[in-house]
């Protein structure tokens, strides 16, 4: 039988947790975090591990209370203006198993009330691996155009991330993928609301979704020289 993993109490923590961003809050509630959004998310990371192994040998689920597959609810303010102590939203990448080696992309859902989504790629890559895949993409368009314009992705994945205003430098203007070589961000998503977020078809789902935009990783670690 599909699990529940996620529940309208969720979606109420987040919502309060943004209303009341500080320490002292946190602390009084944080048996709610756990019950309603880290032990649940933790479970479903526990049980997407089947499914994405299917769709890459090389990819993980990593159910690990810490270190694993779920981001911490805790901001890193030391570089950052905005100083409040705590995310509004949790979410969980599914990391190739040479993470450490090579700049590798993921796979990545996030729940956060209004804003829902599994999807993956690279966000924010270093100038030497966006480079890299630039290059890849000029010379193999047509397997680029294969992963991301195909009907599967068309109808259902979005991109998402930054763009640069002008060609980079070195690369054709009328290059055919010329929008795509612009980007500085190779991410992707599929959204979805807070009704599927909490029902027993958000497992399945998701797994199809991360099948969607499989391509698109695929083509990302060739780009990096990586297995998947």
């Amino acid at each position: 039988m599909a699990q529940t993993y996620f529940t309208p109490a969720t979606f109420r923590f987040l919502r309060a947790l943004a209303r009341n961003n500080s320490r002292e809050w946190f602390a009084a509630h944080k048996a709610d975090y756990e019950r309603h959004v880290r032990e649940p998310f933790l479970a479903l990371i526990a049980d997407m591990a089947a499914p994405l192994a299917k769709i890459s040998p090389h990819y993980r689920a990593d159910a690990r209370r810490n270190g694993g597959s779920l981001f911490r609810i805790h901001r890193d303010t030391r570089f950052s203006h905005n100083k409040l102590p705590y995310k509004t939203w949790q979410g969980s990448r599914f990391f190739h198993a040479r993470r450490h080696e090579i700049p590798a992309p993921s796979f990545y859902l996030h729940i956060e009330p209004g804003d829902c989504f599994a999807g993956g790629g690279m966000w924010h890559p270093e100038p030497d691996t966006l480079k890299t895949i630039r290059a890849f993409l000029a010379d193999n368009p047509a397997a680029w155009k294969r992963a991301t314009q195909g009907k599967a992705f068309r109808e259902h994945i979005t991109f998402w991330g930054e763009s640069l205003s002008r060609p980079p430098r070195g690369f054709d203007p009328g290059h055919e993928l010329i929008e795509d070589l612009k980007r500085k961000d190779f991410a992707a998503c599929q959204g979805f609301d807070e009704a599927l977020a909490c029902s027993p078809e958000l497992l399945p789902w998701t797994v199809e979704s991360f099948k969607r935009v499989a391509p698109m990783i695929d083509y990302l670690c060739a780009a990096q020289e990586l297995e998947f």
